[in-house]
C-alpha cells in the first residue's frame, strides 16, 4: 500500500487514501503478511491498471471482480495474466470471442493485456488484492468503496467513455455511470459457466471500436 497512485489519478483520488476504509485495508494487508499469507498481485502491481492507463488517457473500461488467486497469475489488470502463465478459462473465452469479432485476430501465446491498457483500456477489478488460493478473500474489505469512487469519478469528469460490463456483478455498477454521457456494452460473463449464454457472438470489441470511430477517437488494437 506504499505504492503511489499515478499522478493524474491522484489529482482526483488522493483524499481516498486518508479515509478510514483505506486505513483499514492497509491494516488488513499488513496483518495478512504478518501471518505469512501470500497476497496477489505483488505490492508494486496493486495499482498497475492506473499506472498503465492514466486518467487523461482512459477511453474504455473493462470491469472485473477479483484478481486471480493462482500462483503468479495476477498483475493488477482485470482478466490479464503475466507472461508465461497459462491463460485462465475466462481469458481463453475472451480470445475466442475476439477471433470471431475482430478480423485477423490471432489468440496469443501469453495472456498479458498490458497493450490494451497502454491504449486507454482501463482494466479495473472491483477488488485490487486477494490472498493466494482464496477467491474473493478481500471482497467487502473496502476495495469496492475505492473502485466505485474510480467509476463515479470517470463518469463525472469525463465524457464518451465505453464501459464494458460482463456479468451481473459488473452490470450492477451501471448505476454509478451517467448514461447520458457514456456508452455501456453489456453481456454475460466470459466464464465457462455463462459464456454460451450470450457472451459469445456479443461482439463487444468491434462495438467498442465502432463507438470510438464515431467519436473520432483512435480504435483499439485488440491484439495483445
Amino acid at each position: 500500500m506504499s505504492v503511489q497512485l499515478e499522478s493524474s489519478w491522484l489529482n482526483y483520488l488522493k483524499d481516498e487514501f486518508e479515509k478510514d476504509y483505506m486505513k483499514s485495508l492497509k491494516k488488513l494487508l499488513i496483518e495478512e503478511k504478518e501471518k505469512e499469507e501470500i497476497i496477489y498481485p505483488k505490492g508494486s502491481d496493486i495499482f498497475k491498471a492506473f499506472e498503465l492507463t492514466p486518467f487523461d488517457k482512459v477511453k474504455v473500461i473493462i470491469l472485473g471482480q477479483d484478481p486471480y488467486h493462482g500462483t503468479n497469475q495476477a498483475h493488477g489488470l482485470s482478466f490479464s495474466v503475466q507472461k508465461g502463465v497459462r491463460q485462465p478459462p475466462s481469458l481463453q473465452n475472451i480470445f475466442k470471442e475476439l477471433e470471431t469479432d475482430i478480423e485477423g485476430f490471432k489468440t496469443p501465446v501469453d495472456g498479458d493485456l498490458s497493450n490494451w491498457a497502454k491504449q486507454g483500456v482501463l482494466l479495473l477489478n472491483a477488488s485490487l488484492t486477494v490472498s493466494a488460493g482464496k477467491a474473493g478473500s478481500h471482497q467487502n474489505q473496502g476495495w469496492e468503496v475505492f473502485t466505485d469512487e474510480v467509476i463515479k469519478t470517470l463518469s463525472e469528469k469525463k465524457e464518451n467513455l465505453v464501459f464494458i460490463l460482463w456479468g451481473k456483478f459488473a452490470q450492477a455498477k451501471e448505476e454509478l455511470i451517467d448514461l447520458n454521457k457514456h456508452y455501456v456494452i453489456k453481456s454475460p460473463h466470459p466464464s465457462p459457466f455463462s459464456a454460451h449464454s450470450g457472451f459469445f457472438v456479443s461482439k463487444p470489441f468491434s462495438k467498442t471500436n465502432e463507438i470510438l470511430k464515431t467519436l473520432g477517437k483512435k480504435e483499439i488494437d485488440w491484439q495483445p
